[in-house]
């Protein structure tokens, strides 16, 4: 009776210390969750401006883009190439013999392709009931048109280029584009200023507001500065030449390129 008396009153106290622990363990994770819901209430919001900059850089082009292309007509393919690389060879030649280096030089097609010419048939004379046959494609030969894109650096003899090319045998010449050589120079250039300009703006902005720049926190750049062409340069339409005949070296003007950068920065302020 007495073991009996004992082994209850064990278990009393085990069920006492098993609700006192749950109560600690409890009143602890309230505690946590009530300091967690407090981290990061001593961090004040950041109080920022936003400014823009612009800027426009002016460069005068150093290089002159500009593709041509050879293009013959032959009964074999054999023959038609043949004629074909007898005159890129030579105005190839030509551009070395004007200081064109072999890197600005790089064919961007040759292609090969049938000639047809369809034909009616003899006659039609005589047919029963006015049937006549249809005529049918005849295979007459072949063409071969090699198309290269060149860089003259020296733009003065870009003139005299254009005339020796159709001189000597391009059946066309298009694309005529003047660029600047060394054009992420330019643009550096143009995000700097740019740059300058927003920091300018920021600083008359934070005087007026009575507050002061402490930091930047976000820079950002908007599309990236695209050329214009001032006068006399840019693009040059599709030109054939029909005739070899020799002709004047034209004049052409090559303008100054304008490049243009925009950035947004943002300020935290005290």
């Amino acid at each position: 009776m007495e073991t009996l008396f004992k082994n209850k009153r064990f278990v009393n106290v085990l069920i006492i210390l098993f609700f006192s622990l749950s109560l600690f363990l409890l009143g602890l994770f309230l505690n946590g969750i009530k300091q967690y819901s407090f981290i990061g209430r001593d961090i004040p919001a950041l109080t920022t401006i936003s400014v823009t900059g612009e800027s426009e850089v002016f460069a005068k082009p150093d290089v002159v883009e500009l593709s041509f292309s050879v293009s013959k007509d032959a009964k074999t393919v054999g023959e038609a190439q043949k004629n074909s690389t007898e005159k890129i060879n030579e105005i190839i030649s030509y551009l070395k013999d004007m200081k064109v280096d072999d890197a600005d030089i790089k064919t961007t097609d040759y292609s090969v392709y049938p000639k047809y010419e369809y034909q009616r048939a003899v006659s039609c004379l005589g047919m029963m009931n006015g049937y006549c046959p249809d005529g049918k494609q005849i295979l007459v030969g072949y063409t071969v048109n090699q198309t290269v894109d060149i860089k003259v650096r020296k733009i003065d003899d870009a003139g005299k280029i254009l005339v020796a090319i159709g001189d000597k045998g391009a059946t066309n010449v298009s694309g005529l584009n003047f660029t600047v050589d060394k054009k992420k120079e330019v643009e550096a250039d143009a995000r700097n200023k740019a740059i300058q300009d927003a920091q300018k703006k920021a600083d008359v902005l934070a005087k007026n507001l009575g507050v002061k720049l402490t930091r930047v926190i976000n820079f950002s750049e908007g599309q990236a500065p695209t050329p214009y062409y001032g006068m006399g340069g840019g693009m040059m339409k599709t030109a054939s030449f029909a005739a070899p005949e020799a002709a004047p070296a034209p004049s052409i003007p090559v303008g100054e390129n304008k490049f243009t950068s925009n950035v947004t920065i943002t300020y935290e302020i005290q």
